[in-house]
């Protein structure tokens, strides 16, 4: 009786913690590359870039899930905000209603968002998703990760690990990013002072 009731304790914590790390990132969350991307990781979870250091972003342009041209650098003199997400992962549901909050609030003072759905082979649940979520702003259609790879430099994002926040600021360059889901106050944290940067 006992070993029975331990195998279940048991049970129960290992499916405990495999769920905590399926909230956190859907995938292992590896860097995917060796590349040098200078950030400094906070206490808050938000790596950062110094203005100095940073990197521009590649390239990120295509069709988005409704079927329109979408041209990120059309954006440039405006901080960026560029979400990586899937249909099928549950840490990018639960983070939607914060994107969506924050594109809305932030808006005004000159902060794009921009979404880019990987990995879902079919446009329809990517659609219904925002749908769903009734999303403020487009993503970009990127199923196999080939618009990710050319735009990020190596080691910025991982297709493995999603969802993936990533923050440029007003020269199109990499000055921050989340791996794993978030929240209005971490995007908040993360965009306020790229936004006082003159």
């Amino acid at each position: 009786m006992f070993s029975g009731s331990l195998s279940r304790t048991v049970a129960l914590a290992a499916l405990v913690a495999l769920g905590s790390l399926s909230l956190s990132a859907c995938g292992n969350g590896t860097s995917g590359g060796n590349g040098r991307t200078d950030y400094v990781m906070g206490a808050d979870g938000i790596a950062t870039v110094a203005e100095g250091e940073r990197n521009p972003a590649g390239p990120l342009k295509g069709e988005s899930l409704q079927g329109a041209h979408l041209d990120v650098a059309a954006f440039r003199g405006k901080v960026v905000v560029i979400n990586v997400w899937g249909s099928w992962c549950p840490p990018c549901r639960a983070e939607a209603p914060y994107l969506n909050k924050v594109a809305r609030e932030m808006k005004p003072q000159g902060v794009e968002f921009v979404g880019i759905n990987t990995r879902d082979g079919d446009r329809r649940p990517a659609r219904a998703f925002e749908d769903d979520f009734d999303m403020s702003y487009p993503s970009l259609y990127d199923p196999t990760g080939k618009l990710i790879l050319s735009g990020f430099p190596k080691g910025t994002v991982s297709l493995q690990g999603l969802p993936v926040t990533i923050a440029l600021d007003r020269n199109g360059k990499i000055a921050a990013r989340i791996f794993g889901g978030t929240d209005d106050g971490q995007l908040h944290k993360m965009l306020d002072p790229l936004v006082e940067e003159k």
